[in-house]
Parts: C-alpha cells; sequence; structure tokens
C-alpha cells in the first residue's frame, strides 16, 4: 500500500478487509463513497492477478459503477440475478446496535435496495462514524420528488425535524439525485426511535426513502489509528 497519512491508510486497510471477505463466483453489492472506492480497488485487484474469478457487480451509484468499470468488475443488474451474495458500503453514523445514517453521498436509496437485498451486508468506516445515538452528528437525508419538496419539508417539520434543502458544491442550484431527484437533510434535536422514524418519513408522500438503515447492517468493519498505526476492528 502506497504511504499516505494514517487516515487514508486507514480507509485502504478497512477497503482491503472488506474486499478480502469477497468469494469467487458471488454477486456483490457495490456501495459508494470514499472507504468503499477502496474496497471496490482491491476488488478489482484481486480479479486481475486471478485470485478472485467469476464475480458480478451491482453498483449503487454512478460513481460505483465508474469506479467498477474502472477496476474492471463486470456488472449486472437487479433484473439479472435473483439474489446478492454480499455487499459493501460505507456510513455516515453508526450506532452501537448497527443502526446507520447513510446519504452523504446522495446515494441512500440505491443503496438501501441493495444493501438490504444482500445476504450479507459490510459497513466499512473509520471510527469518527461511530456514535452514541444516530443524528448526533450528520443530518438525516431525505430522497425527495423534486414537485413535492415543499410538503415534505412542512411534514418534516410536524415530525420534530429542521429540514433543508441539500444545494451543489461547485454548481449553482440544489444537489440532484442519481434517480433526478432532490435531497433535504433534516436536524432531529433527538433522534429516539430510528426504526419508528424511518417509516414515519417513508410514509409522508413524495418521499423516497431516507438515510435510516435500521437492522440491516451484519457486520462492521471499523478502521482506527493507534499508535500512529491502521488497524481494523470487527462489530459482530
Amino acid at each position: 500500500m502506497s504511504q499516505q497519512d494514517p487516515v487514508t491508510l486507514m480507509k485502504q486497510y478497512v477497503g482491503k478487509a472488506a474486499a478480502d471477505r469477497v468469494q469467487s463466483g458471488t454477486i456483490v453489492g457495490l456501495g459508494t463513497g470514499s472507504t468503499t472506492a477502496y474496497a471496490i480497488q482491491y476488488i478489482g485487484e484481486r480479479l486481475q492477478s486471478g485470485e478472485l474469478k467469476d464475480i458480478k457487480g451491482i453498483p449503487t451509484s454512478f460513481q460505483a459503477t465508474v469506479l467498477a468499470k474502472q477496476y474492471g468488475i463486470p456488472l449486472t443488474t437487479l433484473d439479472e440475478v435473483d439474489h446478492i451474495d454480499i455487499a459493501i458500503d460505507g456510513a455516515d453514523e453508526v450506532d452501537p446496535h448497527k443502526n446507520l445514517i447513510k446519504g452523504g453521498g446522495a446515494a441512500h436509496t440505491r443503496e438501501k435496495i441493495v444493501d438490504s437485498l444482500a445476504e450479507v451486508f459490510i459497513v466499512v468506516v473509520d471510527n469518527s462514524k461511530l456514535v452514541e445515538r444516530l443524528g448526533s452528528t450528520f443530518l438525516l437525508p431525505v430522497e425527495v420528488i423534486p414537485m413535492a419538496m415543499t410538503p415534505v419539508m412542512k411534514a418534516l417539520e410536524k415530525l420534530g425535524g429542521k429540514p433543508t434543502l441539500r444545494m451543489g458544491v461547485k454548481k449553482a442550484g440544489p444537489v440532484v439525485t442519481d434517480e433526478g431527484n432532490l435531497v433535504i437533510d433534516v436536524k432531529f434535536d433527538v433522534l429516539e426511535n430510528p426504526a419508528e422514524l424511518e417509516k414515519e418519513i417513508n410514509n409522508i408522500p413524495g418521499v423516497l426513502d431516507n438515510g435510516l438503515f435500521v437492522g440491516v447492517a451484519d457486520i462492521i468493519l471499523v478502521g482506527e489509528v493507534i499508535d500512529g498505526q491502521a488497524k481494523v476492528r470487527e462489530i459482530l
């Protein structure tokens, strides 16, 4: 591995640890984000070396699609397969019950579909993503159909949230998802019951899905820097 700063090394180690769990002959969900990008890279390297054979990837975003093609991972779709063996994806927050907030990359709707279908869903994060309570460091993303933006924001306020439309960086106007929708980021002062809130938000007309992933993750791989050395810890 390249000599990078400890945080980058940590992401590389976690990505490699997840990629090492992929077996030949399997269908793999390919997640989105900087840490997952290393997993995709290492899966590609294992394919190129011949260590790994006959796998197919199902990407959760345009980013994952581009990376998979770059590293020579054959792709398929949910229309063409009847199962997903393993999915590897990141998270913006992980609580002690392995519940997640995802959606920093605005791909959480596709991610939830793929990650929920996987027989084993591995989450790759650095230790800064571990929290005691969801919503304590990261806003909750909600993907919404553009025409429903205003009524959805009013409904989120009634649930106790403080919604803001996510705006683009180096782009004028709002962030547009791969599905052509908008993202509302919601601040909740107290997020008591993630499972109930996930359902309540998804029942608002115009909402596609939100970034609460409750009871989906199977294994959390956590990158840590201890005494200047990058290490990986597993949470089952």
